[in-house]
């Protein structure tokens, strides 16, 4: 009996001596867990903000990509509205992880995403393809009103990608239009030059190696600086108008040495001339709607005026006519002319089509000049010569070319341009000496985008054929507003 007693009493001692170890045992995993638990919640806590950091970020580069798209410097009308597509997967999945939190106690839904579907290649590559919509809890209110948000942006997105793609200007009609309600103002610089070589034989030849009569060499090298301010809006989602002020300043310097007339001095003859040109008025239109690897059309319709000054009414070289009989003066005008003096319309049909990562373009012109009765030039001593009835040949134009964006501001542009200009007739009959001459021109232009509303191009020019400008340089700088 007392053995048992005293059993009990050391396995009551013991479990005496235990139970302070047990309950700090128990606190000390407590403790650990709490920190666990305090931990977590931090983690989760971490994990909103980045969440709603995302959030914003996402919105404010759509509310940015809305801005360039409205505000394009040389954008062109969007087209016909096409179906919206679904929510894209992670709009969906950055909504949820936000909306739901709080209801699954901060653990982001479980997703079950499938696999994405084909990307189709738009001209600028920001167009992506819908994924399905994830399994998982329906989102909360906030969640239910971002996929709207979500579809109203894809839908606003795949209409811009339908636009023509923008290329750095090589050419003077632009192939981008401007969207409707949008003004664009582009001043612009061009400086020309030019030098050619003139031979005049006026005699005849007993032999081969023997002339008799006047030789006459003449070198003339033109520089021509063409101010100019361009203005356009977009009347419609496909058509815009365009009015053109361009401001001319013109120098020739031509030196002469007549052979076999007893002197070997080079005489130089300069002249210059500055004036208002000749204001232009055109229009486009989109004929049609293009997209990715499908080519965009454009037609246009271009007036020029004879508001610049008339080459007919400048005092030409001579002392009473400039061609048959006794004719006295070098035959060149005393102040150069900053005109045509002809009335002339042109038609064009440009075409763009998208094979990323480039542009491939081109353009279709013909300018019919119209013919003026009763044509006099002013000589010296204020004399008139009669000319009768003037009539320039038309000009056929075409020219191609490939533009590359090298990056979300900057791209580069390669093209040519060649016109082909008619033989210009004279009271109904070719002028004696007018030949078809041809113009052919390689051109390298760049551009790039300061901010959404102001962007600078640069096109070079080099002349490949001899009546062509040996160097062309045009400097751009539209704004939009």
């Amino acid at each position: 009996m007392r053995t048992h007693v005293a059993r009990l009493g050391a396995a009551g001692l013991a479990a005496m001596l235990m139970a302070p170890l047990a309950c700090a045992q128990q606190a000390a995993a407590s403790e650990d867990k709490a920190a666990e638990l305090a931990q977590l919640k931090a983690e989760l806590a971490a994990q909103r903000e980045l969440v709603d950091k995302l959030m914003r970020e996402l919105q404010a580069q759509r509310a940015k990509i809305e801005r360039i798209e409205e505000g394009r410097d040389a954008a062109t009308p969007m087209l016909a509205d096409r179906p919206a597509l679904p929510p894209r997967a992670d709009d969906l999945l950055l909504s949820e992880q936000r909306g739901t939190g709080g209801q699954n106690g901060g653990a982001p839904a479980p997703q079950n995403t499938a696999p994405k579907t084909a990307q189709n290649n738009a001209p600028n590559n920001n167009q992506r393809p819908p994924n399905p919509a994830p399994a998982g809890p329906a989102p909360s209110q906030p969640a239910a009103r971002a996929p709207a948000q979500a579809q109203q942006n894809t839908a606003q997105n795949n209409r811009n990608n339908q636009r023509p793609p923008e290329v750095a200007p090589l050419f003077e009609a632009p192939g981008v239009l401007t969207p409707r309600g949008k003004y664009i103002l582009e001043p612009a610089l061009q400086f020309g030059y030019s030098s050619s070589n003139r031979v005049a034989l006026v005699g005849y030849t007993v032999i081969p190696a023997l002339l008799i009569g006047l030789v006459d060499v003449r070198e003339v090298k033109r520089n021509t600086f063409t101010g100019s301010l361009t203005a356009r809006t977009g009347l419609s989602n496909r058509m815009e108008v365009e009015v053109k002020l361009p401001y001319v300043y013109r120098s020739d310097a031509t030196v002469s040495r007549e052979i076999f007339t007893g002197t070997a001095v080079e005489r130089v003859f300069n002249t210059s001339g500055k004036d208002l040109g000749d204001v232009e008025v055109a229009g486009r239109y989109q004929l049609n709607d293009g997209g990715p690897d499908k080519p965009y059309y454009i037609a246009g319709l271009r007036y020029k005026s004879v508001t610049g000054k008339d080459p007919f009414e400048v005092v030409t070289d001579c002392q009473t006519r400039c061609i048959g009989e006794n004719v006295t003066g070098t035959g060149l005008p005393l102040t150069l002319p900053t005109g045509s003096g002809f009335h002339s319309l042109q038609g064009s049909l440009t075409w763009l089509f998208p094979s990323d990562p480039a542009v491939f373009f081109g353009n279709l012109s013909y300018l019919h000049n119209f013919k003026r009765s009763n044509v006099e030039r002013l000589v010296r001593n204020d004399i008139r010569e009669p000319l009768g009835e003037l009539e320039p040949g038309p000009i056929i134009g075409f020219n191609f070319g490939m533009g590359l964006a090298l990056n979300d501001k900057a791209s580069l542009s390669l093209g040519y341009d060649h016109s082909t200009v008619g033989r210009m007739k004279q009271n109904g009959k070719n002028v004696p000496g007018s030949v078809r001459t041809q113009l052919g021109t390689l051109l390298l232009g760049y551009s790039y985008r300061f901010n959404d509303k102001r962007s600078l191009s640069v096109a070079v020019g080099a002349g490949v054929t001899r009546d062509t400008p040996d160097v062309s340089l045009t400097v751009r700088m539209p704004f939009s507003f």
